[in-house]
């Protein structure tokens, strides 16, 4: 498989990364790319494991909020405005 990046800053990037040693070649900063790409998608902790298991037991119960609220609550917790 052939990969041509048509972004000139992915490009460099690459460039960087080999040159710099940090990978032996572009393929390498592709694939170590995507691999990472893959685990973050995929990784779930203990700790979002537990949460999920508890909303399941809340919804399950009944106890369920509206979406809106839900929404105010998460920007007011990561400050979003």
């Amino acid at each position: 498989m052939n990969v041509e990046l048509q972004k000139s800053e992915l490009q460099r990037f690459v460039r960087h990364q080999v040159s710099s040693g940090n990978f032996p070649s572009a393929e390498a900063v592709v694939e170590a790319s995507l691999t990472r790409m893959m685990e973050e998608e995929i990784s779930l902790t203990d700790e979002d494991l537990h949460e999920i298991e508890l909303s399941q037991q809340q919804f399950d119960c009944g106890e369920t909020v509206e979406f809106g609220e839900f929404a105010s609550r998460m920007r007011r917790k990561f400050g979003i405005a």
